[in-house]
Order: C-alpha cells, then sequence, then structure tokens
C-alpha cells in the first residue's frame, strides 16, 4: 500500500514577494499582517505548517486579538505544535516591548516657526568648530525637524558642498523641506558669492525634486545669518 501526503509549500518556496521578510523588506512593516509579524518571531512552523500557517492558527486561538496573545504565558504556547520555549518566549518578549512603547509618550519635534527656531536647534553642532561644515536640516510637512545632518567637512576657508548629497539625505528621510546650514570658522556671518551661489543652485535644484529650501543659515560666533531673513534667498 502506497500512502500518499499533501506537502504544503515552505515559505521558502514561497514568491519572494509574499515571503514575510522580504515583504517587509521591500514594502515596509505597515503591509504585513499580524500573522506574518510572528512569522517573523518564529522563524520556522512544524512539518504541517509554514510559519505564517502556524501564526494564523495561534491568533485564531485567541480570536485574532494581540492583547489576548499578549497574555498568554510560555506553557500556553508551546501548545501549539512547532512552538518551543524559545520561540514562546520571543513573541512573548516582543509583545511586552509592544506594550511598554504605549506607555512612553512620542519625542516631540521641534518645530520652526522662523530662523531663530532652527539656529537653536543646529547652534551646537557649528559653533565653535576650527573647521566649516556643511550641514543639512529636514522638516516635515509641519514645519517640524525629524533631522539633521552632516553632508561636507572642510578646512578653514570653506568646504566643497554636493547637492546630490544633501536631496539624497532629503529623500531617505522622507523630508517635505530642508534648511541649510554652515559655519563660518572666522565668526564673520557675512555670505559670500560662493555661498549665494551654491544656496541658489540648491533651492533650484530642490524645485524640481519638489523638496523647498525654507532657509540657508551661515553660524557664526553666537551670532547667524538667515538668507530668508535677509531676503537673499
Amino acid at each position: 500500500m502506497v500512502e500518499t501526503t499533501f506537502d504544503k509549500l515552505s515559505i521558502k518556496a514561497w514568491a519572494e514577494s509574499d515571503r514575510p521578510r522580504e515583504k517587509l523588506n521591500a514594502k515596509g512593516r505597515n503591509t504585513l499582517t499580524d500573522a506574518e509579524l510572528i512569522a517573523i518571531l518564529i522563524g520556522s512552523g512544524n512539518r504541517e505548517e509554514s510559519a505564517v500557517e502556524l501564526s494564523r492558527r495561534i491568533l485564531s486561538a485567541v480570536n485574532n486579538n494581540l492583547n489576548e496573545l499578549g497574555k498568554l504565558e510560555i506553557a500556553d504556547l508551546t501548545q501549539f505544535n512547532g512552538i518551543g520555549e524559545a520561540k514562546a518566549i520571543s513573541i512573548i518578549a516582543a509583545l511586552e516591548l509592544g506594550r511598554r512603547r504605549k506607555e512612553h509618550e512620542p519625542t516631540k519635534k521641534p518645530k520652526v516657526n522662523g530662523s531663530i527656531d532652527a539656529y537653536k536647534y543646529i547652534a551646537s553642532d557649528l559653533e565653535d568648530l576650527p573647521h566649516e561644515e556643511f550641514w543639512v536640516m529636514m522638516l516635515n510637512r509641519g514645519n517640524k525637524i525629524i533631522g539633521k545632518v552632516p553632508v561636507s567637512k572642510g578646512g578653514i576657508s570653506g568646504t566643497v558642498v554636493d547637492s546630490k548629497l544633501i536631496f539624497k539625505a532629503a529623500i531617505e528621510n522622507l523630508a517635505s523641506a530642508i534648511i541649510l546650514c554652515h559655519n563660518h570658522p572666522s565668526g564673520s556671518i557675512q555670505a559670500s558669492n560662493a555661498d549665494k551661489t551654491i544656496t541658489h543652485k540648491i533651492k533650484e535644484a530642490g524645485k524640481l525634486l519638489e523638496i523647498p529650501v525654507l532657509d540657508h543659515l551661515i553660524i557664526g560666533d553666537g551670532s547667524y545669518l538667515s538668507f530668508a531673513d535677509e531676503g537673499i534667498l
């Protein structure tokens, strides 16, 4: 007598775009179902089920309610075929992190209402440096700061600025607008012709990418110049 079995496809045999890890990497975490996220935690299923199918069965046992899942203990989870102590601990730890996250208020992003706000946010990074550095400050649609990064470092008299690096940082951080910032080690805040030229060049590039340049700050010794305030942006 020949016994036949129905072999289910393992996750490795699925289309790459359907695998949880690859899907998260390619499409973002928000596109994954609860079962797919749990499948990433447990890594593998059992001989009859893929990790995703096993995760669906675990969720079904708690009526697809993550709060109820968070109440299960190690002994409860290890009742499922394919879930050992290590996998049970991974699930419990992940859900506990999620619970603790809710207890923390999100970090409030500072808002730029004028050049003084931007100056206060960037001054400590650029004041008192013995060399020149160029930074880009990134803002969301509400003019709240979402980050700042250095894009070039030079000598005493200047630095070379690559606009591609500026907009690479802006795009990677999903910025809706940017503020340019650089220091003058001499302490002078007067804008040179080179400062004006590079500002115009970056501003025009921003128009094409729909990432406007809101201002350019020159940081001196305890003071600053704002291109926007001076009407030279």
